[in-house]
């Protein structure tokens, strides 16, 4: 069993990826191209967003967000403290300074209170200013825009999310990589929509933001490549990954989401009792980047996952250290008290098998194990 299974999408796909990368090897534009501008068109509408630039991974389409708004030395951008360290490392290579938001418990993503006991402790501080949030989808579920939004608008900061986790997901109707001044997402092939490498993209609906994108990502070219006029990136999506991620928006849209909806659904009946499942708001719906299970303690947590290992199901723990808690932030010179739901999301979550293409025996078979575990503890 595979935790995330791309070579049963790749069998679905086969004949209509093959036959796409064909035609770009025909063509032999391989840097940005036709498939890049129908890509960047078709995901715009897809997401309800006027632009999209296309970039070489997520991680880049978060330091373009971040020097298209200007962002660097003395500012302050709040991320959550659970998440992939992309979130925060972008921020310390623009020179800006990380700050270190908790999380709710129950959906995994920033919490707005805790935000605003951030930025005020922030403002008394005195030593960074306040510029910008960066909130993460995390595990396919979009962060509390709302509350976010009435946050940020109340201390004048802008929003960037954070969508690399969260494509498909919505609050209200609205999908994920609409919300914020400006959002990203990654195409990493694990992501709910994934490409044959690394690929990203960077979301406005102002044209003069999409306009500044398109520059930075190639060297900050002006009229044409051989005009700098700003100092850039080399960071452009590739015709060939392009191309494969039109097929997979389009099965994407068709049935992928829908069945990974189906598939938590039946997860959510067959562990119900046993531990806490996702937790999804009812004006939201998540995209299931991640079935994640919280376990009671981290004893319990890895007693679960050496379990399901002993009977060849995998399973992963997203994400083992708080921010704040890496090595490369010893030094980090805010305080880090009132961080404690990361803390312990990090020491009781663990994520299960979950992709479109998992059958029912499949997930019976995850399903038992999971209660077997639990019957055996009682014993």
């Amino acid at each position: 069993m595979q935790f995330i299974d791309l070579v049963a999408q790749y069998a679905a796909l086969k004949s209509k990826i093959d036959l796409k990368i064909g035609e770009v090897l025909e063509s032999s534009v391989f840097i940005l191209g036709s498939e890049v501008s129908s890509f960047e068109k078709e995901i715009s509408e897809y997401v309800g967003r006027g632009y999209c630039a296309g970039c070489g991974n997520g991680t880049d389409a978060l330091s373009l967000a971040l020097t298209a708004l200007g962002i660097g030395p003395g500012d302050a951008v709040f991320v959550p403290a659970f998440t992939f360290f992309a979130t925060a490392e972008t921020v310390s290579k623009c020179g800006a300074q990380p700050v270190f938001v908790d999380i709710d418990i129950d959906t995994f993503n920033m919490s707005a209170s805790s935000l605003s006991e951030k930025i005020e402790y922030v403002l008394k501080d005195g030593r960074f200013s306040p510029k910008a949030v960066i909130a993460v989808d995390l595990f396919g579920l979009p962060a509390d825009y709302i509350n976010i939004g009435h946050i940020a608008g109340k201390y004048g900061l802008k929003i960037i999310e954070d969508g690399a986790q969260g494509f498909g997901g919505t609050i209200e109707g609205k999908r994920a990589c609409s919300f914020g001044d400006i959002s990203t997402t990654s195409f990493f092939p694990a992501k709910p929509l994934g490409c044959y490498g690394d690929g990203g993209a960077v979301f406005t609906d102002d044209p003069e933001i999409d306009s500044l994108l398109k520059s930075l990502r190639f060297h900050g070219k002006g009229s044409d490549k051989y005009d700098n006029i700003r100092i850039g990136f080399n960071s452009r999506l590739d015709n060939i990954q392009a191309g494969i991620l039109r097929i997979k928006l389009e099965a994407f849209a068709d049935y992928e989401l829908c069945n990974r909806h189906k598939i938590a659904s039946a997860y959510d009946s067959a562990l119900k009792g046993l531990c806490k499942t996702p937790c999804i708001p009812e004006n939201s719906s998540s995209s299931y980047a991640q079935y994640t299970l919280t376990l009671s303690d981290s004893a319990e947590r890895d007693g679960l996952k050496e379990f399901l290992k002993s009977n060849g199901i995998p399973s992963m723990v997203y994400y083992p250290r708080c921010m704040h808690e890496l090595r490369v932030y010893a030094d980090y010179p805010l305080s880090v008290d009132g961080l404690s739901n990361a803390e312990r999301a990090a020491k009781t979550v663990l994520s299960i098998p979950m992709h479109p293409y998992l059958s029912m025996e499949q997930i019976d078979e995850v399903s038992g194990a999971v209660r077997e575990f639990f019957v055996g503890r009682q014993k």
